[in-house]
């Protein structure tokens, strides 16, 4: 199984979240605005990532959503699981029944995959990302409305 939409989203939303909520809390809808996803996609995201525990909700005039640690102490794969999200690589769902009940002669090589996948999910947290200096150009490169087909293809 790759990974999805669901997950793939909750890390863009936990991301911009990192480097947008830093003094106040920020709306869905900014997030929506600036990623290009979904408000109620992210209404739903955000349910499962705040009941887990990776942010917090702040209602009222100025409320919205910051994060419940710092986002050094978040990890790609925490928001991962948050939103319900497993990456597995093999067929069976780790069942080891993928031919007539019975392992396929490759499950091993799929679950050592999954393995190093979740490691280095898990060596990945939202601090690094927002440190990057291509995400940082990324972003210049968006609020200045100067992102190229070329742009896009030399990274």
């Amino acid at each position: 199984m790759k990974l999805t939409t669901k997950g793939r989203y909750a890390i863009i939303a936990m991301v911009d979240l990192s480097l947008n909520g830093a003094v106040d809390p920020v709306r869905l809808k900014d997030i929506a605005t600036r990623q290009n996803i979904s408000l109620s996609y992210l209404e739903q995201l955000f349910s499962k990532l705040r009941l887990s525990g990776l942010v917090k909700s702040v209602r009222g005039p100025g409320g919205g959503y910051i994060l419940s640690q710092t986002a050094s102490e978040i990890n790609l794969l925490d928001v991962i699981t948050a939103v319900d999200e497993k990456i597995d690589q093999t067929q069976c769902g780790g069942a080891m029944n993928c031919i007539n009940e019975k392992p396929c002669l490759t499950h091993f090589i799929w679950t050592d995959l999954n393995e190093i996948i979740n490691q280095y999910m898990q060596g990945i947290n939202l601090g690094d990302i927002a440190l990057r200096e291509d995400v940082r150009n990324i972003i210049f490169l968006r609020e200045n409305k100067n992102v190229s087909h070329n742009q896009r293809q030399e990274k």
